[in-house]
């Protein structure tokens, strides 16, 4: 291998491993990148985006209809300030916004969404029946 080789060769791998360097710095150790996730939402009090689980292709769908709907909203919060705990089996309020955060807290906008004032009228005729 010539001398021009050997320069290209190690000023290629040097970049590249610079580059690597960098990159897992910036999103492993410091985590400077956004998520976005869904959230629970009370569609009592919030215009939510509404998901209906499927029993044919949902195992875990509950049979009762009015279960099978999901209400959320979407979350967009930079992942250094998400905590590092399971909210499924803790207390862990990782995806709440604090204002100081920098989160943005998206609720439903459109047609398919839930609606407060029906969704409390419906609540209250199933608990009449």
């Amino acid at each position: 291998m010539d001398k021009n080789s050997k320069i290209l060769f190690t000023v290629f791998f040097l970049a590249v491993f610079t580059a690597t360097g960098i990159s897992f710095y910036k999103y492993y150790i410091l985590k400077d990148f956004y998520i976005m996730a869904e959230k629970n939402c009370d569609p009592s009090t919030e215009k939510c985006f509404m998901r209906e689980c499927y029993t044919a292709s949902d195992s875990n769908c509950p049979e009762e209809g009015e279960k099978r709907t999901v209400y959320y909203s979407l979350i967009t919060k930079n992942a250094s300030t998400i905590q590092d705990c399971d909210p499924k089996y803790s207390d862990c309020d990782a995806l709440d916004c604090k204002e100081e955060e920098g989160c943005v807290e998206t609720l439903c906008d459109g047609e398919d969404c839930s609606d407060p004032e029906t969704y409390i009228k419906n609540v209250e005729q199933d608990a009449n029946y």
